[in-house]
């Protein structure tokens, strides 16, 4: 059989610190009158030696008596019967010691197990603690991460209760807040040397630049000791209260900037003062107290033989550095708590205020379930500190969020520079009021992303098989934008909105349309007016010389009706430029329609006449008086009635009108005119078109008339020049696109009335200006 478990080592100061405070509160209630006036409390305290086992042998022990002998006098009534306990400061020791007086009702306070398992009720339903459970805490480590921007971090953790169930309870709230984890291990102190280099390796090794160490003092430092043999690149440490208050592991200098949170420094009047005053007859009295004593001042209370350091009197305990005597008080004030709050309880279950006055009853027969249950509603305060327990028997989470920071000296100090409060509402919780060192002494907080942020105009595309935080950032597809930076995706802008060129903001596309203001659209105004001014201008020289033979021989009824349908012609050309309107659209297609039926009607009864005449001095034939001027004028009326009519049905069933053109392209909107009814449309255009196609027939059959002065040659040239406009301007009014389609359209009016304005009266005029002495009725009756 293994022998017993024996405590071996040296003494664990925080821990000597932690049961000296207990007796410090013990010895503060007995002497006072107003809690517990009249009772004592008793106490035995108990080395775990931080062993479950040792722990739950313990446990026994409390549940089957303290003392070997029964007292029968009234002065010690129930004098071996637990009524609570004060631990232990480990989770897996609690857990183990819950298990086994739980059932027995009999409470046990914690002031140091954090563990988030032990709030079970179910399982661990006498528990109760001061400090508050790893949950609160773990939401505050991930909350402290995602507060500084850390996506991409590495965990470690002790393989322990507290370190297994704190680590997941922060990976899940991490999880929550869109941090990712790089790596995530555990080891034991008691775990082979290779698997501590294991876990240096990986944080060597990483590219996490933050790594958060949900650990126990013990294993921590053996890590550390390890990474010091070989330093990794620069980590920035995320502590749990557990180790980042613990003054012994500020020895690590390269963890200098770390933060982490702790238990709220307290003040607890007369306690540092009864840790330090420790004479010399009590510390030989208790063999803890001695072991402690000599170890801290490397002496021998007791001489001996062997021995040549001898202690003198002379050691003073507050001139030590060690965890037992530095101030502030942490820890110390959970245990103060505790042992306030179970003799709260106790006198709750045993004393009756009367009339101002506090009686005990100190013969009462008290079970122990009544202090559980008083326990439960305990709600008071001690010193300034409310004490109190939820429905799980945990305390309201506070924390002070502590930076490690190198002094002027070169030593490494515990700063307070915020406070965590879980009561506080939704991102609000943190609150940082002081100047925070990092990691190698920086002043900027370092960075700890696997991939930057995508900025706005960019999108998140995960990176296969990686962690969600690592990703590349993609441009947004033409039209699409993000308008914040890590965006998922990206969303495309309304019909009327394109993205800028950084593809964050959509903004309203510019509307295009031929303008009287821009360069093109200028040019043709200047050619369009330009032209109607040469057709007033030749009309008023042909009206000038109207009694000349070259403009009596030229019909000069139809060739001023066809100059003033030329200047229309030209004039209407207007029409397609500027903002298209509903009046303007259905203007600019119907009067460029009519006019040129017009024009072409003139041209058409010019070709009539001159064949007609020719045919007219033929022996035998009269056939001018069927083609005379009532005759030409009602053949230019009724081919124009026609268009007019093609035009009227076009604009009642389906008239042209303005519309924003939003598929030519893609980042702006061409304002244009819809034909409405393209039937109507072409079917203006056709109509024109047979006109010419049949007055160039006409003026192909007059062509070779006998006169000097044939007016038919002009005709069919100035037809071939219509009609070859007519027929590019067909594939080009197609092709075009945008406001080019109307500048395409504009140039085929254009040129087909300056090719019949050229064609049918440049030559006339030059005569009648220039040539003047061709300008008889000899020169013009010439046979050629």
């Amino acid at each position: 059989m293994p022998g017993p478990i024996r405590c071996s080592g040296s003494i664990n100061s925080l821990e000597l610190r932690f049961s000296r405070t207990m007796i410090f509160a013990i010895e503060e209630i007995n002497t006072s009158t107003k809690l517990l006036p009249g009772i004592k409390l008793g106490y035995q305290i108990y080395d775990s030696c931080e062993s479950s086992p040792v722990a739950v042998h313990v446990a026994f022990q409390l549940l089957s008596g303290l003392d070997p002998v029964f007292y029968a006098g009234d002065n010690c009534t129930q004098s071996g019967k637990v009524m609570a306990v004060v631990g232990e400061s480990g989770s897996t020791p609690s857990i183990s010691m819950s298990r086994i007086i739980g059932p027995f009702n009999v409470p046990l306070v914690s002031h140091f197990a954090t563990c988030a398992c032990l709030s079970d009720k179910q399982q661990y339903p006498s528990f109760f603690r001061t400090i508050p459970s790893d949950q609160f805490q773990a939401d505050a480590l991930a909350k402290l991460v995602k507060h500084f921007g850390w996506t991409w971090i590495g965990a470690i953790r002790s393989d322990s209760d507290y370190g297994n169930s704190g680590m997941a309870s922060f990976l899940d709230a991490a999880h929550k807040e869109g941090i990712c984890v790089e790596y995530s291990e555990s080891f034991y102190r008691t775990n082979p040397r290779s698997r501590i280099q294991r876990v240096a390796d990986i944080i060597r090794r990483s590219t996490a630049v933050v790594i958060v160490a949900f650990m126990s003092t013990g294993e921590l430092r053996i890590l550390l000791e390890e990474l010091s043999l070989k330093p990794s690149p620069p980590r920035q440490w995320i502590g749990s209260e557990s180790w980042v208050t613990d003054p012994d592991m500020l020895q690590f200098g390269f963890c200098a900037g770390a933060i982490g949170f702790g238990i709220e420094r307290s003040v607890i009047p007369g306690l540092r003062d009864f840790l330090l005053d420790l004479p010399p007859s009590e510390v030989s009295a208790s063999p803890v107290l001695t072991k402690f004593w000599e170890e801290q001042f490397k002496c021998r209370l007791e001489k001996r033989v062997s021995d040549k350091n001898v202690c003198d009197g002379t050691e003073d305990i507050e001139k030590i550095q060690s965890p037992y005597s530095t101030t502030p008080f942490r820890i110390a004030n959970m245990v103060y708590k505790a042992v306030y709050a179970i003799a709260h309880a106790i006198h709750n279950a045993v004393c009756k205020e009367t009339h101002s006055i506090t009686q005990c009853d100190k013969l009462t027969t008290m079970e122990i379930k009544e202090v559980l249950n008083q326990l439960k509603k305990g709600n008071f305060s001690q010193n300034g500190y409310d004490v109190s327990f939820d429905a799980n028997g945990d305390p309201v989470a506070t924390y002070e969020l502590i930076n490690w920071q190198k002094s002027d000296s070169g030593s490494i100090e515990l700063v307070t520079v915020g406070h965590y409060n879980a009561s506080q509402p939704v991102g609000q919780e943190i609150h940082i009021d002081g100047n925070l060192t990092w990691v190698e002494g920086g002043t900027q907080v370092p960075v700890s992303v696997c991939s930057d942020s995508c900025p706005a105009g960019t999108r998140k595309v995960l990176q296969k098989g990686k962690p969600i935080c690592c990703y590349d950032c993609v441009l947004c597809p033409e039209g699409g934008i993000s308008n914040a930076t890590d965006s998922p995706d990206c969303f495309i802008c309304p019909k009327e909105f394109w993205p800028n060129a950084k593809r964050n903001n959509c903004l309203p596309k510019p509307v295009e349309f031929l303008s009287f203001n821009e360069g093109l659209g200028i040019i043709l105004c200047v050619f369009s007016v330009g032209g109607a001014c040469l057709a007033v201008l030749t009309a008023a020289v042909f009206h000038r010389h109207r009694t000349s033979p070259i403009v009596r021989a030229n019909n000069s009824e139809l060739s001023f009706l066809l100059l003033f349908s030329l200047t229309l012609c030209f004039l209407c050309s207007l029409t397609f430029i500027g903002a298209p309107s509903d009046w303007s659209c259905m203007l600019r297609h119907t009067a460029f329609g009519i006019t040129f039926v017009l024009c072409m009607s003139c041209v058409l009864g010019k070709t009539i006449v001159v064949l007609m005449a020719f045919k007219a001095t033929l022996p035998g034939r009269n056939v001018m008086k069927w083609f005379g001027p009532p005759q030409q004028r009602m053949t230019v009326v009724s081919f124009t009635f026609i268009q007019v009519v093609i035009c009227t049905l076009w604009l009642v069933l389906s008239p042209p009108f303005p519309m924003k053109n939003l598929t030519t392209y893609k980042e702006k909107i061409i304002l244009e005119c819809a034909l409405g009814s393209t039937i109507g449309f072409w079917a203006v255009i056709g109509y024109i078109g047979l006109l010419a196609v049949f007055c160039f027939v006409l003026a192909v059959l007059a062509r070779k008339l006998p006169d000097s002065f044939n007016e038919a040659k002009l005709i069919t040239f100035s037809m071939l020049i219509f009609c070859a406009v007519w027929v590019t301007f067909i594939p080009a009014y197609v092709s075009s696109p945008g406001k080019f389609t109307v500048a395409v359209e504009i140039f085929a009016i254009l040129a087909s009335s300056f090719g019949l304005m050229l064609c049918l009266f440049a030559p006339k005029c030059f005569i009648i200006l220039f040539k003047p002495e061709k300008n008889t009725k000899k020169h013009l009756m010439n046979k050629t």
